[in-house]
């Protein structure tokens, strides 16, 4: 048993809050608004997401990063990519000195082109041995309703990834672990945008033929990338790469599924977010940070350039199938 803070109290952050509490840790859940940590502690069930799931009552919510913090040695950072910089800058004093840091977002920042991982070691001065990668094909609604489902722990350190296995197995969720923190996090930044793609196809009508031949090619650019950047090719093979894109690319509970399947349909950004409950899919920011980093290793990534082209540079969804079928041939 762990003393554990969730920072963030999205669907992610919600969901891994009451695996972890099943599992038997004690766990605190940050949420940015008093009233939203309030209704989770008087009712133990959150308005904003999964709002059908009970929680456990073992769980105990706070709007006090402090409070939150204080005597956890596992922090799970559950707010977006784009964002963690921000918030770990403030919350970094708050952490304990050897407490294990636990990256739940998926994403390359924007600036910097560094991954999750190098961000936390960045800001807080954390060795890489106390920065570790929960990743996977992990819905969070499934999650929540305890439907099974597996996970990768990645952690360059062992002992902190079997401490981690340990807090977060349950009869529903079961954790592997693995040493490839950078291939686990390739495989969830790059996933998202793939899943864009086969909404986008989705949208203007295409088939499950189409759908399929998006998510292997998608693999093969994740792949591409994921060993230049020095990944192991049976991490992008398991969980953390065909796995999370899998579920990413074809549930309709995916964000960015549905997300690009709106833009599919015609709407604008605009539009596709209103409808999405006023977020914008994680794929729409991450490929342009996923397109400039595999620029900078010269890693040509068509499908991830051709979604960019559509959330970034006015090119229709229609413009954008026809660019990629109109590409030279080659041997796969």
């Amino acid at each position: 048993m762990v003393e554990a803070a969730v920072m963030g109290a999205g669907a992610w952050g919600t969901a891994l809050a009451k695996v972890l509490a099943d599992a038997g840790n004690g766990v605190t859940l940050w949420a940015r608004r008093e009233d939203l940590a309030a209704e989770i502690n008087s009712t133990h069930r959150n308005p904003e997401y999964l709002d059908d799931v009970k929680l456990p009552p073992s769980i105990r919510a706070t709007s006090d990063p402090a409070e939150a913090l204080t005597g956890a040695c596992t922090v799970f950072l559950a707010v977006p990519s784009q964002t963690l910089r921000p918030n770990l800058t403030e919350w970094t004093g708050l952490l304990g000195d050897d407490a294990t840091l636990v990256s739940l977002a998926k994403g390359i920042e924007l600036d910097t082109l560094m991954r999750m991982s190098q961000v936390i070691m960045q800001v807080t001065g954390a060795d890489a041995a106390r920065v570790a990668v929960v990743t996977g094909p992990n819905l969070a609604s499934e999650i929540a309703e305890e439907q099974p489902a597996a996970t990768v722990v990645a952690c360059a350190d062992s002992g902190r990834a079997v401490a981690l296995q340990r807090a977060l197995s349950t009869g529903y969720f079961r954790p592997y672990t693995n040493a490839d923190v950078i291939g686990a996090e390739v495989g969830g930044a790059c996933k998202n945008v793939i899943a864009l793609a086969c909404g986008m196809a989705a949208g203007v009508g295409m088939g499950e033929n189409s759908v399929a031949a998006i998510i292997t090619r998608g693999l093969a650019e994740i792949m591409r990338l994921g060993i230049a950047l020095g990944a192991k090719p049976a991490t992008l093979a398991g969980l953390a790469g065909v796995g999370d894109l899998v579920a990413t690319c074809t549930s309709p509970h995916s964000r960015n599924r549905s997300f690009g399947s709106r833009l599919g349909k015609g709407d604008s950004l605009e539009e596709a977010k209103l409808a999405g409950g006023g977020h914008v899919a994680e794929g729409v920011t991450s490929c342009e940070s996923v397109l400039a980093l595999a620029s900078s290793y010269d890693v040509e990534m068509p499908l991830t350039d051709a979604v960019h082209r559509v959330c970034h540079r006015g090119l229709s969804v229609p413009e954008a199938v026809a660019l990629l079928l109109g590409r030279s041939t080659k041997p796969e």
